[in-house]
């Protein structure tokens, strides 16, 4: 019964989506921060867009300014020293962070009171403390909160899924997910993302933080919002010059009464990669990059698939984060708050293992 409804809400939600996108007025959107890199992705996709309008971005850096100015053409005028005078002056709807990871906190604690929707690059938080005040904050508030990763766009990931939902290869026993690249600064990610980045306040940690919560929030997907029952993590620096501060290698081990998932986090990758390998009782579905699937299902030989793509307003986060906005779509899966608290706990139970050397079982939920 609760399947059905969530297919039939779903389609109340496109439905809605499309009717209110052609005589809507653009949402406008607001950028705290531009220390991510990430920005860079972010700012294209709001260009040329007639349903979303950027209404403000709060940065102090001037290299960081003069930085996107020049390269995405900004008027000076779309610039604030900070949110308040940001919130001030504008009557923006929803604001996406691209900041540290430490100052999701803040953000959400500024928006909230104004019911101005957030959405956060990943992780949520650096540890429970600041989750569990963002989740207070955003239900005082009465606002959503979206957490982006960049595999929730992916066809693939949807269509493992999917699969898992139709209980087509069984239930789920084990799930490995890899996740990473060469190391931040292999790959050349700029200062002022590295600066907090590699710091273990203002991001949490390195790799296990960094990539580590791919597959926490995969897994914790995968099983329904299910905690599991204990963590154990290992992490090394095996670039302890290049990264004296945090970590750059991390193996998290996951156990639930009736499945595993192994999270393999890494800055040491010979190349860049997001993907993941689902088994169950009686077949298997590992993604092959963004759109690819190797299925094997039971009795039937293995079948390398292409997923569909992926349907407004769920097919990238500026949609989704209209859709959000508009009112007719509440955060669900990978971007939930629900789900990144578990994520968080998850994360903060893995670095407490990683130092300990002792799995770290998790009390039951209240």
């Amino acid at each position: 019964m609760k399947k059905v409804y969530f297919v039939a809400a779903a389609l109340f939600c496109v439905f809605t989506f499309r009717a209110h996108s052609e005589d809507t007025p653009p949402v406008r959107i607001a950028i705290i921060g531009l220390s991510h890199d990430h920005a860079f992705g972010f700012l294209p996709r709001l260009n040329g867009r007639p349903d979303v309008v950027l209404a403000g971005i709060v940065e102090t850096n001037s290299d960081l300014i003069t930085r996107y100015s020049n390269r995405f053409h900004l008027d000076r005028s779309l610039f604030y020293p900070s949110i308040k005078a940001l919130l001030e002056k504008t009557n923006v709807q929803a604001v996406a962070a691209f900041g540290s990871v430490f100052d999701h906190r803040q953000v959400v604690e500024e928006c909230a009171p104004r019911h101005i929707a957030v959405m956060m690059e990943k992780p949520m938080a650096v540890n429970m403390k600041h989750a569990r005040a963002i989740e207070a904050a955003a239900r005082k508030g009465g606002i959503q909160i979206i957490v982006n990763y960049e595999t929730t766009w992916y066809p693939g990931n949807q269509a493992a899924y999917d699969i898992v939902q139709r209980h087509e290869i069984g239930d789920v026993r084990k799930i490995v997910v890899h996740d990473g690249h060469s190391g931040p600064k292999e790959i050349g990610c700029s200062t002022n993302f590295l600066n907090w980045l590699t710091d273990p306040v203002l991001n949490g940690g390195g790799a296990i933080v960094d990539f580590g919560c791919y597959g926490a929030d995969l897994m914790t997907w995968l099983m329904n919002g299910e905690r599991p029952t204990s963590v154990f993590a290992v992490t090394q620096q095996i670039k302890p010059d290049v990264y004296p501060k945090v970590d750059d290698e991390a193996t998290i081990i996951l156990k639930y009464p009736r499945a595993q998932a192994i999270v393999q986090a890494s800055w040491n990758w010979p190349f860049s990669r997001k993907d993941m390998e689902v088994y169950g009782q009686k077949g298997y579905a590992i993604t092959v990059g963004r759109d690819e699937l190797r299925v094997r299902l039971p009795e039937k030989e293995e079948k390398l698939t292409e997923a569909k793509p992926l349907t407004a307003p769920y097919e990238d986060s500026v949609s989704y984060l209209r859709a959000v906005v508009l009112g007719g779509l509440k955060p669900v899966g990978p971007s939930a708050l629900e789900t990144n608290v578990i994520v968080t706990e998850i994360l903060d139970a893995a670095r407490q293992s990683a130092a300990t050397g002792k799995t770290v079982r998790l009390a039951s939920a209240h």
